[in-house]
């Protein structure tokens, strides 16, 4: 990758090619929709959580379990399984802001809650469910 990508300065040809990455992570979230909805159903059946988590990624990613490949799918995002409490015992929502998490949570029947990562940083996104 040329310095110039990175700071996004070759804008001319490029840019009619290159699509925003969340443009393709919403497109494979329309495609994963039902498998996402099915595994959040499952983990809070299950009684490991009330708070399920998806990691959208396009890296390599030590986080949560690997429920949809973008190797093995042929799609732009990786999609892992996870849930509040392994965000919090891994630092990745302290222990003080727990509770103001919880209370932000969205339906997890109505919408994923998807941690992004991207190069730029990481963020959560609620995405709603397609109903058909």
């Amino acid at each position: 990758m040329e310095p110039e990508e990175l700071l996004n300065e070759d804008r001319h040809s490029e840019e009619s090619k290159k699509e925003s990455p969340l443009l393709s992570l919403e497109k494979d979230l329309k495609f994963f929709n039902e498998s996402i909805h099915e595994v959040a159903v499952e983990i809070m059946v299950e009684g490991l959580t009330n708070y399920p988590i998806f990691i959208a990624h396009q890296h390599d990613l030590n986080l949560g379990e690997v429920i949809l490949d973008r190797h093995d799918l042929n799609t732009e995002w990786s999609i892992h399984a996870s849930t509040l409490e392994e965000f919090v015992e891994k630092g990745i929502i302290k222990e003080i802001l727990k509770e103001r998490f919880i209370t932000s949570y969205k339906n997890p029947n109505d919408y994923m809650c998807v941690f992004v990562i991207v190069p730029e940083g990481a963020n959560f996104v609620y995405y709603p469910y397609v109903k058909e």
